[in-house]
């Protein structure tokens, strides 16, 4: 019981605690002085200089945009030659080979895009060079773009009449210099007092008691882990990803990255109230967020506790699957873990996918497949609930007779169609993909399983790739043609259909003066709102993927019960 009240407590403080980081965040993000004032501004200043930025220019949306977009081309390439040059860059002790072409753009997209997909191992597939150079400039990256699309939407509703957004370069410039760096240095640390790895050795070489020859993998774990924990990356360094005991050595270590992957995008939930001048907006965001985040611990709970009736028979006590966890941690931390690491959309996990009960990954699915709005995306997750927002006020406009209105603008045509648009778009990648996939020879190919599991394992595949998750079930082989040639367009139109439709709705609300609250405006922190929101969030995934989810992880459930498995 003490066990369980301590990660709950965890939670609790974590989500506490991102009150003043948000707080801080909205300084940073006005230009106003902050605690790291002092230390950073003469350096941002010095950026400025250097590379001509006139940071009192703003961009128009369509700038903005234009900006985001060439910025991120440059990155995939920039990540796409690293990885096709690694085996003859330097920082290569243990002497890894260049990624043939199709895995080195697959793995440079999903770098870019903050998917992370990994379809490597990172102590096998990528040396210290890849490492740095690669995975650890686009987490200062990849997140930085969404934090800035994030920014740019929350501060055009503080707007009036205003043609531009901001200056894509000063948001860009400030996420890395004052939120970033200054995370991962200090957050470091606790790590490596509890002994995750950091250095720049080669790999030992042990000799096993069996006479074998084994290789300890070494490297700067500890900076790079920090990074896909706090910029919801979720990729990961070891094979095991936070299973493994490099990773993730001591219960303290578990408990410190839980917390890591709750606190910045629940302190972005306080910043875009406080950019929007509505603490209203922060109120009803955060309880949205919360609702959903309490709402999907069931189900976990309930199957794996559950367990497999095939199991039972087989001897096994109440049919609880241990198949894929790690044994260092009790049911309880797997489940606590499951939902803290999937519900954000960071994708860090301490058990294997493909070993969870049929309900467990259908929960997962629905945490994705939402959008990942529940304390995570940086930036997307959000974005994303402010898009529900929209439709949803426009739902509670049609029915109630009133004109729709979103933290004093109001809502039209235009922004309705755009938050429509973005889930169409996300949702459209995911099942046409799957679809595709699964009826081809190399897709079938690709699986490890048959039946409802393995229709499962392509949907989670793809739908991972189109919400920026970027893990999948273990059964199915990913390093594949097929599968690498296919996930990225899921990752590139997942990702940008929100966060381009957000800053094109940023341009609109930025041009539009405020209205003021009146007797028919719908306040967005009332309980009615809240449930509306909660109540179209669910509508709109069971629209979109209740029918795929029914023969798949569902109808899994209902054969495994009835005595048949795959």
């Amino acid at each position: 019981m003490l066990q369980e009240l301590a990660y709950f407590a965890v939670i609790v403080v974590t989500l506490i605690l991102a009150f003043p980081y948000g707080w801080h965040l909205a300084k940073v993000f006005k230009g106003e002085p902050n605690l790291l004032t002092p230390l950073l501004r003469p350096i941002e200043r010095g950026i400025y200089r250097v590379c001509g930025i006139n940071e009192f220019s703003e961009m128009t949306w369509k700038k903005y945009v234009a900006t985001l977009v060439g910025f991120e081309t440059l990155g995939v390439v920039f990540a796409f030659m690293i990885l096709s040059l690694q085996g003859v860059l330097p920082l290569n002790p243990h002497g890894v080979s260049s990624f043939r072409w199709d895995w080195a753009v697959n793995s440079a997209i999903s770098w870019v895009t903050n998917t992370n997909w990994i379809a490597y191992s990172g102590e096998r597939d990528l040396s210290y060079m890849s490492q740095m150079l690669g995975v650890l400039v686009e987490d200062y990256i990849s997140p930085s773009v969404g934090f800035v699309a994030i920014v740019v939407l929350a501060r055009s509703f503080s707007r009036k009449h205003c043609p531009t957004v901001g200056n894509f370069w000063v948001d860009f410039t400030r996420a890395i210099l004052y939120v970033w760096i200054p995370l991962g240095l200090i957050l470091v640390f606790p790590l490596i007092s509890q002994g995750v790895v950091q250095n720049f050795d080669p790999y030992a070489v042990a000799h096993t008691l069996e006479g074998g020859v084994q290789l300890i993998p070494g490297g700067p774990a500890a900076t790079i882990i920090i990074y896909q924990l706090i910029c919801e990356d979720g990729a990961n360094y070891f094979a095991n990803s936070m299973a493994h005991p490099f990773e993730n050595p001591t219960p303290f270590t578990n408990w410190f990255t839980m917390a890591y992957i709750l606190f910045v995008p629940a302190s972005i939930v306080v910043m875009i109230g406080k950019l929007a001048i509505s603490r209203d907006t922060t109120k009803a965001l955060f309880s949205v967020m919360l609702v959903l985040f309490i709402l999907v611990m069931p189900l976990p709970f309930y199957a794996e506790n559950q367990g497999n009736p095939l199991l039972e028979k087989l001897g096994v006590q109440g049919g609880v699957n241990m198949e894929g966890k790690e044994m260092r941690f009790s049911m309880f931390e797997h489940i606590m873990y499951i939902i803290v690491g999937m519900a954000p959309a960071n994708g860090s996990t301490v058990s294997q996918h493909d070993s969870v009960m049929p309900l467990t990954i259908l929960t997962i699915i629905f945490m994705v497949v939402i959008g990942a709005p529940i304390f995570g995306c940086i930036g997307e997750g959000p974005m994303a609930l402010i898009h529900y927002f929209i439709v949803t006020m426009f739902i509670a406009g049609l029915m109630t007779g009133r004109t729709p209105e979103l933290i004093g603008k109001k809502v039209e045509l235009r922004e309705i169609i755009l938050a429509g648009a973005s889930f169409l778009f996300s949702s459209f990648s995911s099942l046409m993909t799957t679809a595709i996939v699964i009826v081809s020879a190399a897709g079938m190919a690709v699986l490890g399983n048959a039946g409802p599991h393995g229709l499962t394992e392509m949907l989670f595949a793809f739908t991972s790739a189109s919400i920026n998750n970027g893990s999948f079930m273990g059964g199915l082989n990913v390093n594949s043609y097929i599968i690498n040639l296919m996930t990225p367009p899921c990752m590139i139109l997942g990702r940008y259909s929100t966060l381009l439709v957000g800053i094109a709705i940023a341009g609109s609300m930025a041009r539009k003066g405020q209205i003021p609250i009146s007797a028919a405006t719908l306040p967005v922190a009332s309980p009615l709102f809240i449930i509306a929101v909660v109540f179209v969030v669910f509508v709109i995934s069971a629209l979109c993927f209740f029918p795929v989810a029914t023969i798949g992880p569902i109808l899994e459930h209902l054969l495994m019960t009835s005595g048949r498995t795959f």
